[in-house]
């Protein structure tokens, strides 16, 4: 065998292992491991080494699962697996032993995840009376009806919320689906009885957008909203630290200044995460610290893989809004390769001449000395002098100051201003339901998920609406496939499932959470049904004897199982 590479037109090689003829060959004829090197060492001598290791180790290597769980999924012993991996008899046989290696890690990985979720699941000091009336009074005043999906997930949170046990739920859902309106009603449903709710977004832009619609929502109803971020500081930050303190405050809106240590509520009842991927597991816990046994609501606009679901949310409930409101149309997504940039410029006009507004998007803030790519800035200015003359536009991007930014939100909200440009930073949250169009110059530059909440920020009322995806020359494979799976699809849930196999699930799920997923054995693109299967199994062992799950107890477990002699400890086994 050797490593054959192409050059001067034909192939070559020149570190063939050769092996002496004889008539019971040593290596010809068999699958051979082969392993990662470094200099000096030769897959011959690691081969050695691995077959003494396992020699040596393999004779006193026990299972970690119950008896009667390996007998009825039929797996080799450990022993057996892990040879059969290194020096398998054929490739099928190697593979039948990964899975099975695979099926132990993953069904360890549930127990501990099982064991999380019970120690969350700790019943709470204090009960609730239930108290619905400031819920059912926004529903009433609210100009449409909620979908079917959103009054489903709505009756989910109010049984968490008159639960005895904490409410540790996720709720996910494609843009535009009305994750927050029914976040604001679980809110009331605290604050009815006398609670305080904090509302956590990860940009400022994101929190104040929420805490503006809250108030046109809420305030009505006599609740009491403050907002709270790092630029609030001196005497208005004091005032509302002591307000809400006091228990003036019902419902607070902010980013990572909630996290602050002088930050103290009088009564924390609920706790809401949006955009939950931009935080890490400690920011979170930080905040329910706040409060006694506060419920957690977590939200993403990203759907998510039921792989993913059941392993890095393995121990949060998870709720699902998959309906879009009436009257939404899915918005129409044209590819322009750069160089046609006119005709995408003509027909964002004819919307803009029928009263409508449109976003253009750049991956850089300013020029860039060694990126031939379009900026923000550079691209304002020409908007402004060159294409769209006489129109207002704004521009915001992470530099901008704060004031700025506001005011230029502001006159998108309203109307005035007719193009906003910008770069990701208007990726969630931004809810205009008179824009129609969104540019993403240099699409190729972002990530499926990043394309599929921008075009979400068109589309949201019942106008049609368009994303025009300009891409550059130069495309790698990967980002071909991105662009084709924008065009071909707008479901969120698809294109969640397609950025998985694209990307993992470390970098689906965020730098911060990166390295939650990293199995030794287990892929989850190709051993998901292990995964499920798994769970259930883990589940239908907890089920028979929640003694069987605590930790340290896998003897215990074995000698348990054992004694059930051939009962499957599988439901329905």
């Amino acid at each position: 065998m050797g490593s054959f590479r192409t050059r001067r037109g034909e192939l070559q090689c020149s570190d063939f292992e050769l092996e002496p003829w004889s008539e019971r060959p040593a290596g010809f004829g068999k699958v051979l491991p082969v392993y990662p090197l470094t200099e000096g060492l030769t897959q011959a001598a690691i081969r050695r080494i691995m077959s003494h290791a396992l020699s040596e180790s393999l004779p006193s290597l026990e299972s970690g699962l119950p008896p009667a769980l390996v007998r009825s999924r039929k797996l080799p012993p450990p022993a057996a697996a892990l040879r059969a991996v290194h020096f398998p008899e054929s490739l099928p046989a190697a593979e039948e032993a990964r899975a099975a290696l695979a099926y132990e890690e993953l069904f360890q990985f549930e127990l501990a995840v099982l064991r999380r979720k019970r120690s969350l699941a700790a019943t709470r000091a204090r009960t609730r009376t239930p108290d619905a009336h400031l819920r059912d009074a926004l529903v009433g005043r609210l100009p449409f009806i909620l979908t079917k999906d959103q009054a489903e997930v709505v009756s989910e949170i109010e049984a968490d919320l008159w639960s005895p046990i904490p409410m540790a739920r996720l709720l996910q859902g494609d843009v535009g689906c009305g994750k927050t309106l029914v976040a604001l009603l679980s809110t009331l449903l605290v604050i009815a009885c006398a609670e305080q709710a904090a509302f956590l977004a990860p940009t400022e832009l994101l929190a104040r957008q929420h805490a503006e619609n809250a108030a046109r929502l809420l305030e009505p109803l006599g609740v009491r909203i403050a907002f709270l971020s790092g630029s609030v500081i001196g005497e208005p930050r004091a005032l509302l630290r002591a307000a809400l303190a006091a228990g003036e405050i019902d419902l607070l809106f902010g980013t990572h200044a909630l996290f602050s240590e002088d930050v103290t509520f009088h009564d924390l009842g609920l706790v809401i995460v949006d955009e939950q991927h931009r935080f890490g597991v400690l920011q979170r816990q930080a905040v329910l610290k706040k409060g006694q046994d506060p419920d957690l609501l977590l939200m993403t606009a990203t759907p998510i893989p039921r792989t993913l679901a059941l392993t890095a949310f393995g121990d949060l409930d998870v709720s699902t809004i998959r309906t879009m409101p009436a009257g939404r149309r899915p918005v129409i997504t044209h590819l322009a390769r750069e160089g046609n940039e006119e005709k995408v410029y003509r027909r964002v006009r004819e919307e803009l001449d029928k009263g409508r507004q449109a976003y253009f998007v750049y991956p850089l803030i300013e020029e860039s000395e060694s990126l031939s790519v379009k900026d923000a800035e550079t691209a304002f200015r020409t908007l402004q002098k060159s294409v769209y003359p006489g129109l207002p536009l704004a521009l915001i991007h992470s530099r901008v100051p704060e004031e700025d930014k506001e005011k230029a939100m502001a006159g998108f909200a309203s109307g005035k201003v007719k193009v906003l440009v910008a770069t990701s930073v208007v990726e969630v949250g931004v809810d205009v339901s008179n824009a129609t169009c969104m540019v993403v110059e240099h699409a190729e530059r972002f990530g499926l998920s990043t394309l599929h909440q921008l075009r979400g920020r068109v589309g949201r009322g019942s106008d049609q609406s368009y994303a025009f995806l300009v891409y550059g020359g130069k495309l790698t494979p990967e980002g071909i496939e991105r662009l084709k799976i924008m065009k071909e699809t707008s479901d969120g849930f698809a294109i969640a499932e397609r950025d998985l196999r694209l990307r993992g699930p470390g970098e689906l799920l965020g730098v911060r959470q990166s390295g939650f997923l990293n199995f030794r054995v287990a892929n989850l693109l190709v051993h998901g049904p292990l995964l499920l299967q798994a769970r259930d199994d883990a589940k239908a062992l907890l089920k028979r004897d929640p003694g069987l799950l605590e930790p340290g107890n896998a003897a215990v477990a074995r000698a348990a199982s054992e004694e059930a002699g051939a009962q499957s400890v599988i439901e329905g086994g």
